[in-house]
């Protein structure tokens, strides 16, 4: 399965759990951390464990509190303790490649990969110490965050070099990297615009907070007909040359053109 959405659901609405799963998104992650408040976070965390226990669902997981934080901790010892398989656990604000590593060791391989998010200044700067660390598989971008780490804007070029930072530490170490969710839930207009940019950058995953994105994250990030269309002829126009450069429309066709098509193409028969 090829990854392209994810949607939140607070880990204190056990009567949204289901229908988050069910709404089509490719994962699902129940928020421990930002939708729970302090007063709810011992309940929200059992709550979430027994769901998890019980529920048939394979694309679900959770995400838990910082790692420098009381509550945090808590979640962990929990998971050490659950026996829960799981397709990830997210960690938020990874600071260093260090503390990703020893979480990495702490916890149960039946835990999953490790799911992180770029958030601040910090985890910035060791973005790729971060990706580097093996069982991460998964990252994201979390612009909200960051900005208010930084205290700059939300405005799509502000967050332009971050972003295109986080795109070269995940290619580099092959963690499928997912974009921010787009907080105005009613634009959904701009949820796949913004969707469609952050594809362009290198970025073919996004997060959600509300069911109605998922379908407009889809729509940006699978192939259009034309796409698939060139990438087809790319292939058999380099194959036809015998992996020789040759030209398609007037354009030179080399190895690049080709590892681009063949994404493209593996993108279409995944999704």
């Amino acid at each position: 399965m090829f990854y392209r959405s994810q949607l939140f659901v607070p880990g204190n609405r056990p009567d949204r759990f289901e229908k988050a799963c069910r709404a089509g998104a490719d994962l699902v992650c129940i928020d421990l951390e930002d939708a729970v408040g302090l007063a709810e976070k011992d309940a929200a965390r059992q709550t979430v464990l027994n769901w998890l226990e019980t529920t048939d669902h394979k694309h679900v997981s959770l995400r838990i509190n910082g790692l420098d934080t009381e509550d945090g901790q808590a979640d962990i010892a929990a998971l050490k303790s659950c026996g829960l398989i799981l397709p990830f656990i997210m960690v938020p604000k990874a600071a260093s490649g260090a503390d990703i590593a020893g979480l990495s060791d702490e916890l149960p391989r039946a835990l999953g990969p490790l799911f992180v998010i770029i958030e601040s200044a910090m985890g910035l700067v060791h973005a790729d110490e971060i990706f580097a660390v093996p069982r991460v598989e998964f990252g994201m971008y979390g612009a909200i965050d960051y900005a208010g780490d930084v205290d700059c804007d939300l405005s799509w070029e502000t967050h332009l070099y971050a972003r295109s930072k986080c795109v070269a530490a995940a290619a580099a170490f092959n963690v499928h990297l997912f974009d921010v969710p787009h907080i105005d839930v009613r634009n959904l207009d701009d949820c796949e615009v913004s969707t469609r940019r952050a594809k362009a950058l290198g970025i073919h995953a996004r997060s959600a907070i509300h069911p109605a994105q998922i379908a407009r994250i889809h729509a940006a990030l699978t192939p259009s007909a034309d796409e698939i269309a060139y990438a087809e002829r790319v292939i058999e126009a380099y194959q036809s040359a015998g992996g020789n450069v040759v030209l398609l429309d007037g354009k030179f066709i080399e190895a690049p053109v080709v590892k681009k098509a063949q994404r493209v193409l593996a993108y279409k028969d995944k999704t």
